[in-house]
């Protein structure tokens, strides 16, 4: 099966005004987290392995209905057009990290001296490491259903990152980190993608199956009818983010601005190169905006967990990665207006099957 995606994808009204819902649950989140410090202290201890239960339930009003539209059976054909997944995995694991670190060390450790105290520029530096070294998981399906992308190119790209992460994160961070070794909480990365992608996908699976005995259009209509739970996922995950940290925010405003700076510039040089690579090797743009996104975004809790069993709650290093899901949402719903209006900048594309 073969479907245009050349027309821009239909938006609906929440979909339309997602950057002000994010503003409005950003606020939200740092208001209730300075008001009721009892109530957002007692969810967070609400977690398996470092893994937040609240968040994880979220995540799963997210991308449940995208995993309902993934048709597995097409994953053999996307074996026979790897250059997707190059892109990816080359920005992901020989660029990403490492531009990362250094625009880390430009700004923090060279041009904003004088601004921020050198021993939390450090450890600073060193949680956006741990940022950049973890691709996305679970948010990258909202991007690409924004985007009108492959959602079973999508998945198996979030898969293939998820393998990866296994193997390479920890040797990547320690040579960036400059450390022999570096303790990755496993627990928190196995269960994460446990979790966020082999439990959701396997129900998303069954959902489908037994949808298909109604006939193709039961998928249509169970996707329009779960839209509203798959956004407001999304921003009741922003809102408990900033009300867990509300008080680190609100005291150090300067400093997270500071923190801002490299990772904004960071997503902005990422998605160019992955974009530019995409359209330079003439891919459908129902895979190229996936890929280019997969590769800006960033697995947040991974990387929120590591610097918090490395450098403790409040270090630099915490602060940094959770500046990351400051910038992160507004940042990539930006880069989807992009990849949308961009559309016509690729040929006919086709969503494999």
């Amino acid at each position: 099966m073969t479907a245009s995606c050349d027309r821009a994808p239909h938006l609906g009204f929440f979909e339309r005004w997602l950057s002000l819902w994010v503003a409005i649950a950003i606020g939200l989140g740092l208001l209730l987290g300075q008001q009721f410090p009892a109530f957002f202290a007692g969810l967070s201890r609400w977690e398996i392995a470092q893994i937040n239960l609240p968040i994880a339930v979220l995540i799963w009003c997210m991308i449940l209905p995208m995993l309902v539209d993934v048709d597995l059976g097409a994953a053999k054909q996307l074996g026979r057009q790897p250059k997707g997944f190059i892109v990816t995995l080359a920005v992901n694991w020989a660029i990403k990290p490492f531009t990362m670190a250094l625009l880390g060390w430009l700004f923090l450790g060279w041009f904003f001296q004088g601004w921020i105290e050198p021993q939390l520029a450090d450890s600073a530096i060193a949680g956006l490491i741990l940022l950049g070294a973890a691709p996305c998981t679970a948010m990258v399906f909202v991007w690409s259903r924004l985007t009108q992308g492959d959602p079973t190119f999508t998945l198996i790209q979030v898969a293939v990152n998820d393998l990866v992460t296994v193997v390479a994160y920890a040797p990547i961070t320690a040579l960036l980190l400059g450390l022999a070794a570096i303790t990755v909480p496993w627990p928190t990365l196995l269960g994460s993608v446990l979790l966020y992608v082999a439990v959701p996908l396997l129900v998303g699976q069954s959902l489908r199956n037994r949808l298909l005995k109604r006939g193709a259009a039961a998928i249509s209509q169970f996707d329009r009818a779960c839209k509203p739970f798959s956004t407001l996922g999304l921003l009741l995950t922003v809102l408990l983010l900033f009300g867990f940290q509300a008080s680190t925010f609100l005291a150090q405003p300067q400093t997270i601005a500071l923190i801002a700076v490299p990772i904004l510039l960071q997503s902005l040089l990422i998605f160019a190169i992955a974009y530019a690579w995409a359209w330079r090797w003439k891919l459908p743009h129902s895979q190229a905006a996936p890929a280019a996104l997969i590769g800006t975004s960033n697995f947040f809790e991974l990387a929120v967990a590591v610097a918090i069993s490395l450098f403790g709650l409040q270090s630099g290093a915490a602060i940094a990665t959770v500046v990351g899901v400051l910038v992160e949402v507004p940042m990539m719903l930006v880069l989807v207006a992009i990849a949308n209006r961009s559309r016509s900048w690729f040929g006919p594309s086709e969503t494999v099957a």
